[in-house]
């Protein structure tokens, strides 16, 4: 046997020994009986997980894409005042999305869910009190200051001779960046925009902060509330499942697009 085969083998054997005391300590420890009754009951599964599916993934859904779509119009906008020639504005994007990253998420759920409706009174209407606007609103809020530095890169990555070459053709500044440099950018930034979709998806379970409203509750309010209500754990383990669900087909997407723009920048 080689040199390189021994060190493999020692190597796959000190593996096989530490998985082994792994499973032998848990296998010892853990009151696997319980765990299966407390953690993994079917019969509670099946009678709390259509509404997981039908309240909670939707819920969890529209919540992420509401918080998506706005991020992306704060972040395009705090991005494009990153890049201007005006002073006042590049200060206002730059405390903008500094002050937003430095913050929590939930204490901006919080102070967006409690404290604006005090602020403003009764001057607001009755659907931006709900768990959607003000959750929503929330999760774009700091979905667009990250979202800004990410269209900001992408902006930036795309060649000053495509500006240049648009401006020569008669082309303003204004159509020259909506009709030629945003779009190469976008296709730059995909990766990064999926993987920060995937971020704010499970984020999404901090609007459980706000409080239980039946029909606007997500995965976690749900799997948390029928837990309190069953005194079983199976119900967080069936929202976490339908994280995973969720999550795993987008986590393979970023993969395959990644690769396509790596394979594509050689």
């Amino acid at each position: 046997m080689t040199r390189q085969r021994r060190n493999l083998a020692l190597q796959w054997l000190a593996f096989a020994a530490f998985l082994g005391a792994v499973v032998g300590f848990l296998w010892a420890t853990v009151d696997w009986p319980v765990v299966r009754r407390l953690f993994f009951s079917g019969e509670v599964l099946a009678d709390q997980f259509p509404t997981m599916i039908t309240e909670g993934v939707r819920n969890t859904l529209v919540y992420t894409l509401i918080g998506f779509g706005g991020g992306l119009v704060f972040g395009l906008i705090a991005a494009l005042m990153r890049r201007s020639a005006i002073p006042p504005a590049r200060v206002l994007a730059l405390a903008y999305v500094d002050i937003m990253r430095s913050l929590p998420a939930l204490l901006v759920i919080i102070i967006v869910g409690f404290g604006l409706p005090i602020a403003f009174g009764e001057s607001l209407p009755d659907w931006a009190n709900s768990n959607f606007a003000a959750g929503g609103f929330a999760l774009a809020l700091v979905a667009g200051a990250y979202l800004a530095e990410t269209i900001r890169s992408g902006l930036e990555a795309v060649p000053k001779g495509q500006t240049e070459a648009a401006r020569s053709l008669g082309m303003k500044s204004g159509q020259t960046t909506f009709t030629i440099v945003l779009p190469q950018a976008f296709r730059i930034i995909i990766p990064p925009l999926t993987n920060e979709f995937i971020l704010l998806l499970k984020d999404s379970s901090l609007i459980s902060v706000l409080g239980i409203v039946v029909g606007q509750r997500e995965l976690t309010t749900i799997g948390r509330q029928f837990s309190n209500s069953t005194g079983n754990y199976t119900p967080l383990i069936a929202a976490a499942l339908c994280y995973v669900g969720i999550t795993l087909p987008l986590t393979f997407l970023v993969r395959k697009l990644e690769k396509r723009a790596n394979a594509g920048s050689r």
